[in-house]
């Protein structure tokens, strides 16, 4: 089963500047209505049934709301407008339900020709963002061609046959893509070796994975990655990027089911998401694993918020 949770524009607070021009996102964010001008739509989703599922440290679905309150007292540098759409709320285990009722939403938002960004949840979030995006196509003779770009320490591979949860979202999309005939186009930076057996190394080779690691992401190595990220974008006519922010040190990132022992720091993420947001091709973003009962300082919703921000700058 799932859920529609109310707009709450109460959660949008924050310090009003006397001077002109000073705005900030509480200011600005309106609640999505029907006809409503294109923009960017928040959607959160509430689930952490997935990271259940896969045995993490449950909470991210209290992530949506953590992420508005840490972006409503940011600087606005927009000129198109951003809604706040709501929540899909997962009930209980019903996994399943709630990424088709997530992805029927982004297909509804996708059509009305608004820029989503979903706010999770665990990144079992990911399969119902790439479902919502797939369906906006159809019917559609020519297969499009969508590339998936993760910036994650995990592969998210594993086989969804006995299970399906927070480590099987790209399996479930490659398992999808072949039975429509689709090409699977993914990319994973920022993989942790240590946190992805050799079976899924080995799956991530088979399906094409363009593959880069935590320790190759370094500012001496970003010009060509983010080259790398461009030649993969090239070949994509729409792009879904997906950002699970356990890809962050885990002091940066503390707040997460499985914080990282190493991870990428946010001074080179940041890069490579301007890339995506600025090839022209980003069509859905979301942020997953922001797991509020565990972060320390707001360190995670800080830099998630901030990440959102960065999405979202249009000036």
């Amino acid at each position: 089963m799932a859920a529609d949770t109310p707009i709450d524009m109460a959660l949008w607070q924050g310090r009003t500047d006397p001077e002109p021009d000073s705005d900030r996102w509480h200011q600005r964010i309106e609640p999505l209505t029907n006809n409503a001008a294109q923009g960017c739509a928040l959607l959160g989703f509430e689930s952490d049934a997935g990271v259940a599922r896969n045995q993490g440290r449950t909470g991210a679905a209290e992530g949506p709301n953590a992420l508005r309150r840490a972006l409503a007292p940011l600087a606005w540098h927009r000129t198109a407008p951003v809604y706040d759409a709501g929540n899909v709320r997962c009930v209980d285990d019903a996994l399943e339900a709630a990424q088709q009722t997530l992805a029927d939403r982004l297909t509804s938002l996708l059509t009305a020709g608004h820029l989503p960004i979903v706010l999770g949840g665990g990144h079992e979030v990911a399969y119902a963002s790439w479902l919502g995006l797939a369906q906006s196509f159809m019917p559609k003779k020519a297969p499009p061609r969508i590339g998936i770009i993760n910036l994650d320490a995990h592969f998210d591979l594993r086989d969804p046959v006995h299970i399906r949860s927070s480590g099987t979202p790209f399996a479930q999309i490659a398992d999808k893509c072949q039975e429509w005939d689709w090409s699977f186009r993914y990319a994973c930076l920022g993989v942790s070796r240590a946190a992805n057996t050799r079976a899924l190394f080995t799956r991530a080779a088979a399906l094409g994975t363009l593959v880069r690691e935590d320790r190759e992401i370094e500012a001496l190595r970003l010009d060509s990655i983010i080259r790398d990220v461009q030649r993969f974008i090239a070949k994509c006519d729409h792009i879904y990027l997906t950002i699970d922010l356990d890809v962050l040190p885990a002091a940066e990132a503390p707040g997460v089911s499985a914080p990282a022992a190493r991870g990428v720091s946010l001074a080179l993420i940041e890069p490579l998401i301007e890339a995506v947001r600025d090839s022209g091709k980003l069509r859905l973003a979301d942020l997953a694993e922001l797991n509020p009962s565990l972060d320390i300082d707001s360190r995670t919703a800080r830099a998630a918020a901030r990440l959102v921000h960065l999405l979202t700058l249009d000036n």
